[in-house]
């Protein structure tokens, strides 16, 4: 029996996955730098899966995550492919771009100055 090279069985592994494009990650990694620096989060996961890639993020690693940024390929033309969905599993923004959707976590940086 013939089995594939280890390198083409993990792409045909990873095939049919959505994932978040480099420069998706461009727009999230730089919020999610100002939230640690500002001592909103701690921590963050990233999930490929076979229907959607989600970005959790994490007070603490052992919690259940704060937020999720989700992308749906599928909902690309009805309701947009992103969205923000909070711990309580309510979605919070949904659309087509992600800098739009993201506002929504931006917003909790914006704190009154005395």
């Amino acid at each position: 029996m013939n089995t594939p090279p280890s390198h083409l069985a993990f792409s045909s592994a990873a095939e049919g996955m959505v994932a978040f494009h480099r420069s998706e990650l461009a727009v999230i990694l730089p919020l999610y730098g100002r939230m640690v620096a500002a001592g909103e989060w701690r921590d963050y996961g990233i999930s490929c899966l076979r229907d959607m890639a989600v970005f959790s993020v994490f007070r603490r690693s052992a919690e259940h995550p704060l937020y999720r940024i989700e992308k749906h390929p599928r909902l690309a033309g009805r309701q947009g492919q992103y969205a923000v969905v909070g711990m309580d599993g309510r979605i919070l923004r949904r659309g087509h771009d992600l800098k739009t959707v993201l506002r929504v976590l931006e917003r909790k940086l914006i704190r009154a100055v005395e």
